[in-house]
């Protein structure tokens, strides 16, 4: 088991990284964007990157929930179903990564989370008030909770972003409450994705807990925001990150093309 295995300078520049990912997540989503890169840049492995990034945004993801729930915005009784459906979804994904081809979802994923951004973009008065829900517990416990926990167990990036959609559009959710209540289930299938790369010994304990720690505080700083500046935040930053990560993901999978054809006509 690895337990350090960059130079004590970097685990202070990954913990600043750490830090700014957990504020953009607890805002937007896609604090993974950030901090995933920055662990393979300091030598990580694919398989302990991922492994040590779960652990880290499982702090960002606790500390906006807590501040939430707290905070009175979000009800955890209230949340139970979900949590218990987000919870089973993230574990069979988790189990099913390790078996399956995950290439066509990450074709697709780009597609979906740029048309989220848009989606955000182009409904300006989206999510500016709670409106009538569309969606009863289990029925939304099942999509909105299963399907993305799953999802996010069996992939990942964007999740933050599809539980905030799931909550505005199927809950009726204004988008500050609907952004507190999507981390308290990204941080349930955080968890139950990381349970399994804990079992696989993947994680890199030392650069985890550094940057966990890191990520919670900066996710304070950002639940903050949420609450005090609400939707003139959240709405252009899910835009913004939306396309930056639709661009990252198309980049990873067609970088080589994408080289080729600026040599061709350069």
């Amino acid at each position: 088991m690895d337990w350090l295995i960059v130079a004590p300078w970097v685990l202070v520049v990954l913990f600043f990284v750490a830090l700014f990912a957990g504020f953009i997540d607890s805002i937007a989503g896609g604090g993974g964007l950030i901090s995933l890169p920055a662990l393979l840049a300091a030598g990580v492995s694919p398989a302990q990157a991922i492994a040590t990034n779960k652990l880290s945004s499982i702090g960002g993801s606790f500390s906006a929930s807590l501040y939430f729930v707290r905070r009175g915005v979000v009800n955890l009784n209230d949340q139970k179903l979900n949590i218990t459906c987000t919870f089973t979804g993230s574990v069979i994904g988790a189990i099913l990564i390790q078996h399956l081809r995950a290439d066509m979802l990450r074709q697709v994923l780009p597609l979906l989370i740029i048309c989220i951004g848009l989606y955000f973009l182009l409904t300006p008065r989206l999510g500016e008030s709670d409106r009538a829900r569309r969606l009863n517990a289990l029925p939304y416990a099942l999509v909105g909770g299963g399907c993305v926990g799953f999802y996010d167990g069996f992939f990942g990036p964007g999740a933050g972003s599809f539980y905030a959609l799931a909550f505005v559009t199927l809950c009726g959710f204004n988008l500050a409450k609907a952004t507190a209540h999507a981390k308290v289930l990204n941080f349930t299938s955080n968890f139950g994705g990381l349970l399994f790369f804990i079992l696989g010994g993947k994680v890199v304990w030392v650069l985890g807990f550094v940057m966990m720690a890191g990520q919670f505080i900066g996710a304070r700083l950002g639940a903050r925001m949420v609450l005090s500046k609400g939707q003139k935040i959240i709405r252009p930053m899910v835009v913004i990150v939306s396309v930056v990560m639709s661009c990252k993901l198309i980049y990873d999978n067609h970088g080589a093309e994408i080289h080729q054809w600026i040599s061709l006509h350069l």
